[in-house]
């Protein structure tokens, strides 16, 4: 099933990239590298565009990645998500509402076995796996937690997409343009 009838979940690194993507169809997107003083306007100009911006937490410079950071992004910021590796991130962001995706970095066998159990104490909304491009992973990712999965990092073709989304993932995160607009109209299992 797809996220929203997205199988992309379409990642801005830099304004200019946010300028291109709400010209397109795209409801739910990401927002990847801002610096603090930026998150407010970016986060307002998606919304003014009828986007719901999720936030990456981890990757805003001059905001410390702790519960207070989240607390602040939830009240104040009002995004329709956040991304974060952090448990405590993601245990906040599900007490304020918001969508939590919690990074998964698959680093080797024990790493994931780690994360296994954090996930059974954050549960949180989805997991993002990186890198996406390693499909059983992906599926068993999703069968032995129970919880949605997006699958990001180093996703460079269609085919890389169609392969992440027929094991399992409920969407793809990408911040390449090529993949955005090939994807854009398109539902499920690349169906036009």
């Amino acid at each position: 099933m797809s996220f929203h009838n997205q199988s992309i979940l379409p990642a801005a690194r830099k304004v200019k990239d946010l300028e291109k993507l709400i010209k397109l169809s795209y409801e739910y997107i990401v927002i990847l590298d801002t610096h603090i003083s930026q998150i407010r306007p970016v986060v307002d100009l998606a919304k003014s565009h009828g986007k719901k911006p999720i936030l990456h937490a981890d990757l805003i410079e001059g905001l410390k990645n702790d519960e207070y950071a989240a607390e602040y992004l939830c009240q104040v910021v009002k995004p329709a998500g956040i991304v974060s590796t952090r448990a405590g991130v993601i245990a906040k962001t599900k007490q304020n509402g918001l969508l939590a995706i919690q990074r998964l970095f698959l680093l080797d066998t024990n790493a994931l076995e780690k994360s296994y159990a954090m996930f059974e104490r954050t549960k949180p909304d989805f997991i993002e796996v990186l890198p996406g491009v390693i499909p059983h992973i992906i599926t068993e990712v999703a069968q032995r937690t129970g919880i949605p999965i997006f699958a990001g990092g180093l996703i460079r073709t269609v085919q890389d997409v169609e392969l992440a989304l027929q094991a399992g993932a409920s969407a793809v995160t990408t911040s390449n343009y090529e993949l955005w607009k090939h994807f854009e109209h398109t539902g499920r299992k690349g169906e036009r």
